[in-house]
């Protein structure tokens, strides 16, 4: 049974990262079929991730009455059905409204996903949450590359959603018969107990996912026009550089349990902080567009394991309220990933895209110091179970 779990949220995972994607891929196409201009893109864009973050910061009570596995049965489906209503709006306004939509479930899902996890994870007894992550960095390569096939042959930007959602919809229904219940919280939700302050080990733990997530999205948004514009990459080649960052990620997030396993949860961490900033300092100072492309590859090895970790260590901090502590540190972690490239924009308004980078760099080195007060040992390890529940009674 926990086999068939880890695997059935492994490929909630991947499944999860083929429907964004394609979404992702297909949204330059959004202006060709709606009619819309550079600024209601933009809004689109900021509707989706809006309404994911509203869902997400909504979680917490629901995590802990209904358990991930019946949110993931509920949202998963949705997600995939979201993409329909997206297809077929026929104006602007409904357009944003089914975005927004589009958005909660999918902030719902990648909750339950996450608590799922914790749940597959502390039922094995060791470190598999990298591994399961690595299923999101599979589906959405997977989904870019769908997503840019169906550009290649012409479909529309509708047809490609349609398409993604008669896929995704029969897949999370037959994923929902995989999943494990969450005991411990829905034992206390209806023994009625009530639901208490989470810990404030949890916020650290959000922190660390807020500033993983800003790295991650700066990289994701900005990787192409730097490797353009500051490093004089041609097109195609500066196209290649958040790809390549994506591929990395998969390869570090496949040995990444057992890196937690040999070295620990907070040496882990420290070492990916510190790696990130040297390699992002590297990225600054690369003298053209190959240096430019190596430092992306080494970029994702170098945070791969952060977020994932981040998701475990909510769970363990969270104790019966695993599900609300992970909602917790997943609505934090994706207010990075909203305002990060934000911000790096905004800075590199008013100097250069190259100079703005070093808030990334400043970044990667608070994830360093902050990881510095997580738990020692690893998942497994009676050192961190200690620490752990020595930090959640602080």
């Amino acid at each position: 049974m926990i086999t068939r779990a880890r695997w059935g949220t492994t490929l909630t995972f991947a499944l999860a990262g083929l429907l964004m994607g394609v979404w992702v891929v297909r949204i330059p196409a959004l202006s060709d079929t709606f009619g819309l201009d550079s600024g209601q893109v933009g809004l689109t864009v900021l509707t989706w991730g809006l309404g994911a973050l509203v869902a997400m910061q909504s979680m917490r009570g629901v995590m802990l009455r209904a358990g991930s596995d019946l949110v993931l049965r509920i949202a998963a489906p949705l997600t995939a059905l979201s993409l329909v209503l997206i297809a077929f709006a026929p104006s602007f306004p409904v357009l944003l409204a089914a975005v927004a939509f589009y958005g909660m479930v999918f902030g719902m899902t990648d909750i339950g996903m996450n608590s799922q996890a914790v749940t597959v994870e502390q039922a094995h007894g060791g470190s598999i949450m990298n591994g399961m992550h690595a299923g999101w960095s599979f589906g959405a390569l997977a989904g870019g590359l769908a997503g840019a096939g169906t550009a290649a042959i012409g479909m529309t930007f509708s047809q490609a959603l349609l398409a993604a959602a008669v896929l995704g919809l029969p897949a999370a229904l037959a994923l929902g018969f995989t999943y494990l219940p969450d005991f411990s919280s829905r034992t206390e939700a209806e023994a009625g107990t009530p639901a208490r302050k989470l810990p404030r080990t949890v916020y650290l733990i959000g922190a660390l996912a807020f500033a993983a997530f800003l790295v991650e999205g700066s990289i994701a948004d900005w990787s192409g026009l730097y490797l353009r514009d500051g490093l004089g990459a041609a097109e195609a080649t500066a196209a290649l550089g958040y790809p390549m960052f994506e591929l990395s990620m998969i390869i570090g997030r496949l040995f990444g349990d057992k890196l937690r396993v040999r070295y620990g949860t907070r040496n882990l961490l420290i070492g990916s902080g510190v790696a990130t900033a040297v390699v992002l300092t590297g990225l600054i100072a690369a003298p053209g567009p190959v240096a430019g492309l190596g430092a992306m590859f080494l970029a994702g090895f170098a945070i791969c394991t952060v977020i994932p970790i981040t998701m475990s260590l909510a769970g363990t901090a969270g104790g019966t309220q695993s599900g609300a502590a992970v909602a917790q540190v997943g609505a934090m972690g994706y207010t990075g990933l909203l305002l990060g490239p934000v911000a790096l924009g905004f800075a590199a308004d008013h100097s250069d895209l190259r100079t703005a980078l070093w808030i990334v760099v400043a970044v990667a080195v608070a994830i360093a110091v902050g990881s510095r007060l997580t738990p020692a040992g690893t998942v497994t390890g009676t050192s961190e179970r200690r620490e752990t529940r020595e930090l959640a009674s602080v």
